[in-house]
C-alpha cells in the first residue's frame, strides 16, 4: 500500500494521473416513495334523540281515561256463619252490590340516565260500591298507583330500531272501601283491567321508538364516511383516506333531556403522500354487525427529513477535522480541503454520501507538497435507529465504484482511515424530534376539527409510536403509527 501510493503520487507530478480514468459515477438514485400498509379503525356514529320529542309522542297516543267498569250483582259481603250442630250455618245472606269506577291517568314522563331509560306513569283509580243489598247508596274508594317502565333500545340487522319494555306497578293505596265493619277490596279487579292499559302502553312505546326513523341517519353517516382528509398540505403532503368497511350499535346512553345511540363504524384507514388520492367508492349501507366495545382510530403519519439537511452537518465535521491534520499511512499528512457533501437515496435501503474535496499530500520525511488535486468519493451506509427513537444514525459504510484517477485514489485512501470514517459515521445523524413534533402537531390539528360536506371528524390523539427509518427519494422517513379515539358527527341536511 505504502509502494503503490508513493508511486502514484511521483506519478501524479510527471503525467498528471496514475492510469487514464476518472471520477466514479455516484450510485444511481432511488425515487422511491413510502408505501403504508392499511390500519383498522372504529370510529364513532353519535345519533343523538330527543327525549322531549319521544316523550311528546307517548303523551300524545296514551289515552287519559285508561278504563272504566260497571258490574252489577257482584259479592260485595259474604254471609255471616256460625258452626251449629256440628255444621256451618249460614245466619246472614250475601250482600250483592253494584261496582262502578274508572281509572285515569296523569302526565306521563320519560327520563333516564347512562344505559337506562324509564318512563313513570301516575294512575288514579276511583272506584264505588252502589246499591248495596238493594237498599243502601254505597261508598265510595280511591287510589293511586305509579307505572314504572324500564326501557331497554336495540336495532335490528336490518337498523330497524325496537324497544324491549319491562313495565311493573304497585299501588301506593289500594281501592277498597270499610262498609259494615268489613273491608271491600277491589284491587284484583283494577289490576285486571290496569293490565290491558300496561300492554296498550307497551305497545305504544314500542311503535314509537320504532317511528324514530333512524336508518336514514345511519346512512347518512355510512355514507358519508368514504373520504379523504388532508392531513398535511406541504412537507410533504400528506392524506388519510377513510373506506367504511361495517357499522353496528354499541350501545346508547342518555345524559340531561338527549338519548345517544352510539354506532361503531368500521373503516379502513390509508395514508398517502404527495398527490391527492381519489375518493373510495361508497357502498350501500350493509346489514349491521357486531363492533368492539372499544373504539380507536389508527394511522400512520409520514415523518420526513430532506437528505439536504444531513449535508452541512457532515461537511463541518469534516472540516473541523481537517484543521487538527489528518495522516495516511505510507503517504504522510494530508492538507484536505472539503468542498462539498451530497446525501440522496440509493437502492438497497441505503444512502450515497459523495465527498468533494481537494487534497494535498506532504512528504512524510521532506514535507515538501507534491502538488493538489480535487475529486470526489462515494460512499454508501445503512440508516439505523433503535425502536421508537427520533434519533437515526449511519452504519455499514462503504466505498462505491472502482477508482483509478489520481485524485480520488487519494481521497479514497483519506476516507479509508479511521479518523475519517469515524467522523462520517458520527456525523450523518438526524433527530426526528422536531420533525415529528411539526408533522404531529399538523396531523392534530387536521382530525381534531375535520368537516367534509355534513360529515365531520372530531379526534384526539392518544399514543404515537414509529416503525423502523427507511430511504426513500423524497426523503429519509420514518413512519408514525399514530392511535387515538375519534367520532364522527353528521350535521343538518340543507334544505332545498
Amino acid at each position: 500500500m505504502r509502494l503503490a501510493a508513493s508511486i502514484c503520487l511521483v506519478l501524479a507530478l510527471t503525467l498528471g494521473g496514475c492510469g487514464s480514468g476518472g471520477e466514479p459515477d455516484g450510485p444511481p438514485r432511488a425515487t422511491s416513495v413510502p408505501k403504508f400498509e392499511p390500519r383498522n379503525s372504529t370510529l364513532v356514529v353519535p345519533i343523538d334523540l330527543s327525549l322531549d320529542d319521544l316523550q311528546a309522542a307517548l303523551e300524545r297516543k296514551a289515552p287519559h281515561k285508561l278504563w272504566s267498569i260497571d258490574k252489577p250483582n257482584q259479592k260485595c259481603i259474604g254471609g255471616q256463619r256460625i258452626r251449629a250442630f256440628g255444621a256451618n250455618v249460614k245466619v246472614t245472606p250475601d250482600i250483592d252490590c253494584r261496582i262502578v269506577g274508572e281509572v285515569t291517568r296523569g302526565r306521563l314522563t320519560l327520563s333516564g340516565s347512562g344505559n337506562r331509560l324509564t318512563i313513570l306513569l301516575p294512575v288514579n283509580a276511583t272506584v264505588a260500591a252502589r246499591d248495596v243489598g238493594g237498599t243502601l247508596k254505597g261508598k265510595t274508594a280511591t287510589a293511586a298507583a305509579v307505572v314504572r317502565a324500564q326501557v331497554s333500545l336495540a336495532l335490528d340487522r336490518n337498523w330497524n330500531a325496537s324497544a324491549k319494555v319491562d313495565i311493573s306497578y304497585d299501588w301506593q293505596e289500594p281501592p277498597g272501601i270499610e262498609f259494615l265493619g268489613q273491608r271491600i277490596e277491589f284491587a284484583k279487579k283494577a289490576d285486571n283491567a290496569l293490565a290491558k292499559v300496561i300492554g296498550d302502553l307497551e305497545r305504544s312505546l314500542q311503535e314509537e321508538v320504532a317511528r324514530a326513523q333512524l336508518r336514514p341517519m345511519l346512512n347518512d353517516a355510512w355514507q358519508e364516511g368514504f373520504t379523504v382528509i388532508e392531513l398535511s398540505k406541504r412537507n410533504p403532503p400528506a392524506w388519510l383516506r377513510v373506506t367504511p368497511s361495517g357499522m353496528g350499535l354499541a350501545g346508547y346512553a342518555v345524559n340531561g333531556r338527549k338519548l345517544t345511540l352510539t354506532v361503531g363504524l368500521l373503516a379502513k384507514t390509508e395514508t398517502f403522500v404527495g398527490d391527492r388520492p381519489p375518493n373510495p367508492t361508497p357502498i350501500a349501507l350493509p346489514p349491521q354487525i357486531a363492533v368492539p366495545a372499544s373504539t380507536g382510530l389508527s394511522f400512520f403519519m409520514p415523518v420526513f427529513a430532506d437528505y439536504a439537511e444531513l449535508e452541512p452537518p457532515l461537511l463541518k465535521a469534516l472540516r473541523k477535522l481537517a484543521k487538527k491534520g489528518i495522516r495516511i499511512d505510507g503517504v504522510g499528512s494530508i492538507n484536505a480541503t472539503f468542498n462539498k457533501v451530497t446525501v440522496y437515496a440509493t437502492g438497497n435501503n441505503r444512502l450515497a454520501i459523495g465527498i468533494d474535496a481537494e487534497v494535498e499530500p506532504i512528504g512524510e520525511r521532506t514535507g515538501i507538497s507534491w502538488g493538489k488535486s480535487k475529486g470526489r468519493v462515494w460512499l454508501t451506509g445503512v440508516p439505523i435507529s433503535q425502536a421508537n427513537s427520533r434519533l437515526v444514525r449511519v452504519t455499514d459504510l462503504q466505498i462505491h465504484g472502482n477508482t483509478d484517477g489520481m485524485a480520488t485514489n487519494l481521497l479514497l485512501l483519506l476516507v479509508s482511515t479511521d479518523s475519517v470514517r469515524e467522523q462520517i459515521a458520527g456525523s450523518i445523524t438526524e433527530d426526528f424530534s422536531k420533525d415529528y413534533d411539526k408533522v404531529l402537531g399538523k396531523a392534530a390539528r387536521a382530525i381534531a376539527n375535520k368537516q367534509v360536506g355534513r360529515f365531520r371528524l372530531s379526534a384526539t390523539i392518544d399514543q404515537v409510536s414509529h416503525e423502523a427509518v427507511q430511504v426513500t427519494g423524497a426523503g429519509l422517513f420514518t413512519p408514525a403509527v399514530v392511535t387515538g379515539r375519534g367520532q364522527i358527527t353528521i350535521g343538518p341536511r340543507r334544505q332545498g
